[in-house]
């Protein structure tokens, strides 16, 4: 479930209704009723210092399960944030205040025993999210409801298929044409290659060589690829390429640079 803050101020500034206390109800809750529940919050927001988000995350920690989802606030296009961001009435940290929340985050989960199997997700052993971990695999997985995606094997292409977002608007489409599709496109295997890096690399165990060249049907360029592991981006053994933690910080540009 997600708290998103342990701050009244910022939940409401986050578009929240409700309270820290009714946030932290229900976690405790949940934890009591079901095997496994995750912890997710939001930094980086409006404001936020670094001791701010220190005694946050440390109260956080107290109450977590064994999984915790810990995101930077971003601005993507076409949302109520980014509005608020172009009218000046939201700003985010800029990068060298966000890094050493980003580097805080990483310090106090793994104290905590708590590894980043993905450059967002902390977890105890055992205690890894295996929804997320088939996205991130880049495994087959069908959406159902209002904005879901799906990505379904199709020979050697993929679907990729997006759920109508409105719920009504949904709902008229399931009712007139028996399902809410949106949108229904193929991607090619060099394409479904760039999505693999794309979401493999967030993660502790990095892409499979072979499975990503043969998506891609060409290889990584060695030259490339000897320059980021000299920088200390990157490990690779016969078969994975790996992120490293110093790699994690710059992941977009790492990517676009293997990708090239």
């Amino acid at each position: 479930m997600g708290v998103q803050a342990l701050n009244d101020a910022d939940l409401k500034a986050l578009g929240r209704q409700h309270t820290v206390d009714e946030a932290l109800a229900a976690f405790r809750l949940a934890a009591r009723v079901f095997p496994r529940a995750s912890f997710d919050m939001i930094y980086a927001r409006p404001g936020q210092t670094l001791a701010q988000w220190k005694s946050e995350l440390a109260r956080a920690l107290a109450e977590q399960q064994g999984h915790m989802s810990l995101y930077q606030l971003t601005i993507e296009p076409g949302t109520a944030f980014a509005e608020l961001h172009e009218r000046g009435k939201l700003s985010v940290p800029d990068e060298d205040p966000a890094a050493e929340l980003f580097e805080l985050t990483q310090e106090l989960t793994e104290n905590a025993g708590l590894s980043a199997y993905e450059v967002s997700n902390h977890a105890l052993r055992g205690h890894e999210s295996r929804h997320n971990l088939l996205y991130w695999r880049y495994g087959e997985y069908a959406g159902i409801g209002p904005g879901a995606h799906s990505r379904l094997i199709d020979g050697e292409n993929r679907r990729a298929i997006v759920m109508e977002k409105h719920p009504e608007t949904w709902r008229a489409r399931v009712h007139g044409t028996g399902n809410g599709i949106a949108e229904d496109q193929a991607i090619v295997p060099r394409d479904q290659a760039g999505e693999y890096l794309l979401m493999g690399l967030r993660t502790a165990e990095g892409i499979e060589i072979p499975r990503y060249e043969a998506l891609a049907g060409a290889s990584f360029n060695p030259s490339r690829v000897e320059a980021l592991e000299s920088l200390g981006l990157v490990r690779r053994d016969a078969n994975h390429i790996v992120a490293t933690a110093n790699g994690r910080r710059v992941l977009n540009a790492l990517i676009a640079e293997l990708a090239a």
